[in-house]
């Protein structure tokens, strides 16, 4: 047994004051109890973030698609993907894990426990299937096991290079021409989760564009009931005039209509979509997917969250291409970005909650969860694996607010200096704001890096 004691644990009604936590040795909650004041050895505990959208690769080019041609007009989503093709085709298994295993460190240092991996570069340089058809995918789950995060492998099925379009050279690491190949290589990656008591699987659909229509409602309706369901979808204007073209229907408009949409289904994106399909998604019961730095970085556009939010819409968040790691900033980029077009402050309210962060707290983790078919609602819950980030409560803003205030303050004005610890299944994972293994998980990632001349 070990116990840990908080100024505050943050639950779904607020806070609780002056908490010891105890665990088992498997990092299961055992109890909750109330302490005296004079016991407390630690600040504020918030329950761990969900990173609802990684694509881990991305994060050995953050940073780098920012050089423009002045006299080039197409800076847009279309011409980074070029740039990320060109990373794609050149990153050995062994690259890949190194480069996961330091992004999970630092999205762990950043108060991120659980991660779903969007997974599709697949296959070898080559565009040939490697003897373990889920190698690259196991290199994840090894990186996610060293850095000590959960992850969710989402294999995902790409197809097509465009509506009506073959698959191209540059996209050759990715693709399982149909249905059967598809479901190999998400029986292979299952398999592979096994091996950490930190993994599980989802299924995952590239996009509208990038599988055929008809096998995306075919495995909707047939494949696996149980896993969650992750697809990016209506990101851009262009995939949407596509879509009409071929399928005389927007995506979500398509895919609303086809599948039998429930809460499993969670929507990657969603930018551009109309009032009666913000209506389809949320009343289907369905999740969007939310990724605002990432959104922002790639001139996007800003998802209609107000009105999605008022007819009952639920919504998580993820870090996507990693051009930022701080949970935080997801949740006020995505806030901010709607109060600009609103001229409103008041974005994360209900008429149950009042509290902008922990309204924004707790639809983060609810939907986020569900991501990684997780669906626990409270956030810490005797039976459960404590999954925490802890802020230091001797943090000038921290150390001076009222517990009334602390959630919103935490939101709204702390960054990573005031991020102290991160547990997760009960263990320590960053201490004093330094993930526990980042020296040898460093030298590694600097070493691939080099090796790709890239950066």
């Amino acid at each position: 047994m070990k116990q840990y004691t908080f100024k505050g644990i943050l639950q779904n009604e607020g806070w609780l004051e002056n908490r010891a936590v105890t665990i088992d040795r498997d990092g299961i909650i055992v109890d909750i109890e109330q302490v005296n004041m004079n016991e407390v050895d630690a600040g504020y505990a918030l329950p761990g973030f969900q990173n609802a959208h990684s694509h881990a690769f991305q994060y050995a080019m953050a940073g780098l698609a920012e050089k423009h041609d002045a006299n080039a007009t197409n800076g847009d989503f279309w011409s980074w993907r070029e740039a990320m093709y060109r990373l794609a085709l050149n990153i050995s298994p062994d690259q890949l894990e190194d480069i996961a295993t330091m992004l999970y460190a630092e999205m762990v240092r950043h108060g991120y426990t659980s991660v779903a991996e969007f997974h599709y570069v697949h296959h070898d340089k080559n565009g040939k299937q490697y003897d373990n058809l889920a190698e690259m995918g196991s290199r994840l789950v090894a990186a996610a096991e060293t850095a000590g995060i959960n992850i969710t492998l989402v294999p995902i099925f790409y197809q097509k290079g465009g509506f009506g379009v073959a698959p191209n050279e540059r996209q050759k690491r990715f693709i399982s021409p149909s249905v059967d190949d598809y479901m190999k290589l998400l029986d292979a990656s299952q398999a592979i989760c096994k091996h950490y008591n930190g993994a599980n699987i989802a299924i995952g659909i590239h996009s509208m564009r990038g599988v055929e229509p008809e096998h995306i409602s075919e495995i909707a309706q047939f494949g696996p009931q149980n896993l969650p369901f992750h697809i990016h979808i209506s990101e851009q204007l262009k995939e949407i005039e596509d879509a009409v073209e071929y399928l005389g229907k927007r995506p979500v408009e398509w895919l609303a209509e086809n599948v039998a949409l429930s809460d499993r289904f969670h929507l990657v994106h969603a930018t551009h979509i109309t009032d009666n399909e913000t209506a389809s998604i949320a009343q289907s019961g369905a999740n969007v997917v939310l990724c605002p730095t990432t959104e922002g970085n790639l001139g996007d556009g800003i998802f209609p969250l107000r009105k999605y939010q008022e007819l009952g819409g639920k919504w998580s968040i993820g870090t996507d291409s990693h051009v930022d790691l701080n949970p935080l900033e997801e949740l006020r980029l995505l806030d901010y970005g709607q109060r600009l077009v609103s001229h409103k402050r008041d974005t994360f309210n209900s008429a149950e909650q009042g509290d902008s962060g922990l309204f924004a707290f707790e639809m983060a983790s609810t939907a986020g969860r569900k991501a990684m078919n997780n669906f626990e609602e409270k956030f810490f819950e005797v039976g459960k694996p404590l999954n925490a980030i802890i802020y230091d409560d001797k943090s000038p803003l921290i150390g001076s607010t009222s517990i009334d205030n602390m959630a919103s303050t935490i939101l709204y004005s702390s960054d990573a200096s005031m991020q102290e610890t991160t547990i997760i299944n009960g263990k320590e994972v960053v201490t004093a704001g330094q993930h526990i293994n980042n020296e040898a998980i460093s030298n590694n990632f600097f070493k691939t890096i080099k090796e790709l001349e890239n950066r």
